[in-house]
């Protein structure tokens, strides 16, 4: 069978050569059949069109391009009516026109003055162009972003002439919930929305979209978002004692503890406790290792102080007692590993005695109100680190310098080694503060030079304001760990006269 070749474009007359299947400038289909003969002979063409009235004083419209485009008004050159350069032919995306061509170039009326439109729709099949611009004259989806007219809005009742139109999300409107991401007006508190189906009445709300109910696993049931967690941030001030702990900024939750509490001694003195405990996190459930750990060693310091025991031994059983509560954790399956585990340090004012007791790296550092005096560190890591300088193989920078630096070789857990809880008692001779705090903190001032430095001068005044400004800097200097921090004031008793050396002296050593 042969085909006879043609030598020009039927629809706009472009030559062409052998081979072509589409015209190049207008894009016509060359095998196809000719075009129906048009009277303006249009470079576009126009897919059939329901009859519309005659005009007998126009030619016949064209169908108007995205944009707008292709459709002059009356008495404008056709040239100047041509689709913009670079957006080729519109055939298969022009809408199929309704309506008098003569007031569509015309300028809308304001919809106020004029009665609602009946809702029109679309013949089937019939696309828009999909260049980001709507269609000009009423119908269609406008683009993204372009507010809607008075009878465009989705689902909802056409508005009144004399009023604008009603919103969902507007107390004045009707009742709904806006969709999601729908902004917000002035004075429209998001507060207001009513609570999702099935929400538990009195459960907790969402602090972030303030309308879905939290479920136990404290995630909103409406919008998704993780709700924080009670143990993210704690502040406590008890008397002359104070405590914060911080999740920090790279730890997904809380795994330090804390407890500060005051009670009286037999004389009618007072008595100041503060412990503070950290979660191994290579364990187990470190958060409850940490936080049973906490409560039992306080819980034992309460008791035992009241009655008369010495500070040093009370410190002793505390800690006995904090390690079986976190072995109590572990599980009861024989050979279990990696068993709940924490840290612990915890210091005890009373009777002008200063006691601490630790066992792994949490710290307890001594700060004179007089900056003038030398502050010291007054516990001793059971860490890697620690060792390697006890025995005299690396020097203090160098070991903590190392990797291994931070590994802990004592700790409070059903697989510790044998328990060697650490005490020592002081007696200083002027006032200052003590600083009980974990790694999360110290890591950013290790040397107690450097954690005077960045102790306010007001501790011993302002307990709380302190630790707050110490967590402060862990986070500021990156916040890789959870910071807990308690602040223990320590204030000498009447009848001492302070003595020319500004350093506090041993009154018994370390067990």
């Amino acid at each position: 069978m042969s085909m006879h070749r043609l030598s020009g474009c039927p629809s706009c007359a472009e030559p062409l050569e052998e081979g072509d299947r589409f015209c190049g400038v207008c894009g016509y289909a060359v095998s196809g059949p000719p075009p129906a003969a048009a009277a303006d002979n249009p470079t576009i063409p126009i897919p059939p069109a329901p009859p519309a009235p005659p005009a007998p004083a126009a030619p016949p419209a064209r169908p108007a391009a995205a944009g707008g485009y292709g459709t002059p008004a009356p008495g404008v050159p056709r040239a100047a009516a041509e689709p913009a350069p670079g957006w080729g032919s519109a055939a298969s995306a022009a809408p199929t026109l309704v309506d008098d061509p003569a007031a569509w170039a015309a300028t809308p009326a304001d919809p106020d003055a004029e009665p609602e439109p009946e809702p029109r729709q679309g013949p089937a099949g019939a696309t828009y162009a999909s260049s980001g611009h709507g269609n000009p004259y009423g119908t269609g989806t406008p683009p993204e972003g372009t507010p809607r007219g008075p009878a465009e809005a989705p689902y909802a009742p056409a508005a009144s002439a004399d009023g604008p139109e009603p919103r969902h999300d507007r107390p004045e409107g009707n009742p709904g919930t806006p969709a999601e991401g729908t902004p917000w007006g002035p004075g429209e508190a998001p507060y207001e929305n009513p609570p999702q189906p099935g929400a538990a009445a009195g459960g907790r709300t969402c602090v972030a979209c303030r309308a879905g109910h939290v479920d136990t696993d404290g995630y909103c049931e409406h919008c998704g978002h993780a709700q924080p967690r009670e143990r993210d941030h704690l502040e406590e001030e008890l008397g002359s004692v104070a405590a914060v702990s911080d999740r920090g900024l790279r730890h997904h939750r809380n795994e330090d503890s804390f407890a500060v509490a005051a009670t009286a001694l037999p004389d009618g003195s007072a008595a100041t406790v503060a412990i503070v405990c950290d979660g191994v996190s290579s364990a187990s459930r470190p958060d409850e290792a940490s936080a049973a750990a906490a409560g039992a060693a306080n819980e034992a310091l309460l008791e035992a102080l009241p009655r008369g025991a010495h500070p040093q031994e009370a410190m002793h059983e505390a800690i006995l007692a904090a390690a079986a509560a976190v072995n109590a954790l572990a599980p009861q399956t024989p050979g279990a590993q990696n068993a709940p585990a924490c840290t612990l340090v915890g210091a005890v004012v009373s009777g002008g005695l200063l006691t601490i007791g630790w066992v792994g790296d949490s710290r307890a550092y001594w700060v004179p109100d007089d900056r003038a005096a030398l502050p010291r560190r007054l516990t001793e890591d059971d860490s890697w680190a620690a060792q390697m300088v006890a025995a005299g193989l690396m020097g203090e920078a160098e070991a903590y310098a190392d990797v291994r630096a931070h590994a802990i070789t004592g700790w409070l857990g059903a697989d510790a080694y044998d328990l060697d809880p650490h005490t020592a008692t002081f007696k200083p001779d002027h006032p200052g503060v003590v600083v009980v705090c974990t790694d999360g903190l110290w890591n950013y001032a290790e040397s107690a030079r450097e954690m005077a430095q960045v102790l306010p001068a007001d501790a011993a005044t302002r307990p709380l304001h302190s630790a707050q400004v110490l967590v402060g800097h862990a986070l500021d200097g990156g916040g890789h760990d959870n910071v807990t921090v308690a602040i223990v004031p320590f204030a000498t008793q009447p009848e001492q006269e302070p003595g020319p050396d500004a350093e506090p002296g041993p009154a018994a050593g370390p067990e």
